[in-house]
């Protein structure tokens, strides 16, 4: 996993409240377990104006102009802003997959579901809360500068905006060592793998049988 510790990105905002992980990766993607090629289904059933199938070739598909993601504006962004209660719905993990092969990095909301809040740190992602107020004052912002920006620094815990506001936020110890140091659950186990490698060892000399 990529370690996490400073971006300035451009922001996406999502102006929609309880967007469930259906919406962010619909059923029908959902076969693949390759964590990878998600991210042209991110968002389908709103992106594109025909039903997405895994394996079609998305350059070619009708695209609804009306979403934020397709506008010009907004292309490149590693950022996603929106409303309260992110993410919930079904707990599949494919939801921060796509979000994370789109291209985002940071999520700012007021609340998550839990689940999604806590795949998006087993993936690379920050989920930021900040309260309604700021995450307001950030939307009226992101509407009125093309190409707004926010500089998310996670060893800081700060947000800051181009007018030098900052915000900060909390984050759980742990997860923020994870993410500055790239440590994924299997990247955390392999800190042990000497440890690992004697306990194989010895339980081979002990039961050499099991291994015949």
């Amino acid at each position: 996993m990529q370690a996490f510790t400073q971006l300035n990105g451009v922001v996406a905002p999502l102006d929609r409240a309880n967007v469930d992980t259906d919406a962010i990766i619909p059923k029908q993607f959902l076969k693949s377990i390759k964590r990878s090629g998600f991210g042209p289904n991110a968002f389908d059933e709103w992106r594109y104006l025909d039903r997405g199938e895994p394996g079609m070739d998305n350059t070619h598909r009708p695209l609804n102009q009306g979403f934020v993601l397709n506008q010009p504006r907004y292309q490149g962004a590693s950022i996603l802003l929106t409303r309260e209660n992110f993410g919930c719905g079904s707990s599949r993990e494919h939801a921060p997959w796509a979000l994370e092969d789109y291209g985002f990095k940071v999520i700012m909301a007021p609340s998550f579901a839990d689940i999604f809040f806590n795949n998006c740190f087993k993936n690379g992602m920050l989920p930021i809360v900040l309260s309604t107020d700021i995450i307001d004052a950030l939307f009226t912002e992101v509407f009125a500068n093309h190409g707004y920006k926010l500089a998310v620094d996670l060893n800081a815990q700060t947000v800051t905006t181009p007018d030098g506001k900052v915000y900060p936020f909390e984050v759980d110890a742990f997860r923020k060592h994870c993410l500055l140091n790239g440590l994924d659950d299997i990247g955390l186990t392999m800190q042990h793998q000497d440890k690992i490698k004697a306990f194989e060892e010895k339980h081979q000399k002990s039961q050499p049988w099991l291994f015949a």
